[in-house]
């Protein structure tokens, strides 16, 4: 079995949907790794803010972090190498690494343009943009 290692900058979540700036970027990965978790790759992600000694005890990512700082995170690692440094790749580029077959994200139509509790248009109109 494939792992895959993420070692994240300090954030109050991996999830990155906290804060009132989300960045797309992280809950896109943050799925893309559940997938790989689907598919059987034993994925094990660290947040600097709250596991510190997984990036201490790890000689690899130490010595990245003496190198570069913390501009080298997120750091990933797929079976103790390190294959990226500095960005969250996409599920493509996660399939790669790991030898898996990317399937495609599910189609997902634009949302309606009507208001969600009533039913009634979202027209040009201020009194049409009202809900309900």
């Amino acid at each position: 079995m494939k792992k895959l290692e993420v070692y994240d900058p300090p954030m109050c979540c991996s999830s990155g949907v906290c804060g009132p700036n989300v960045d797309p970027t992280l809950p896109r990965f943050a799925g893309d790794l559940e997938w790989l978790k689907g598919q059987g790759v034993n994925v094990v992600r660290n947040n600097l803010a709250q596991q510190p000694m997984a990036f201490a005890e790890n000689a690899t990512v130490r010595e990245a972090l003496e190198k570069e700082d913390l501009a080298c995170l997120p750091l990933i690692l797929v079976d103790g190498k390190i294959v990226s440094r500095g960005a969250y790749p996409t599920r493509e580029v996660l399939s790669s690494w790991l030898d898996i077959h990317p399937v495609a994200r599910p189609f997902m139509p634009e949302a309606a343009k009507s208001c969600c509790c009533c039913g009634s248009s979202m027209g040009s109109t201020a009194q049409d943009s009202k809900c309900c």
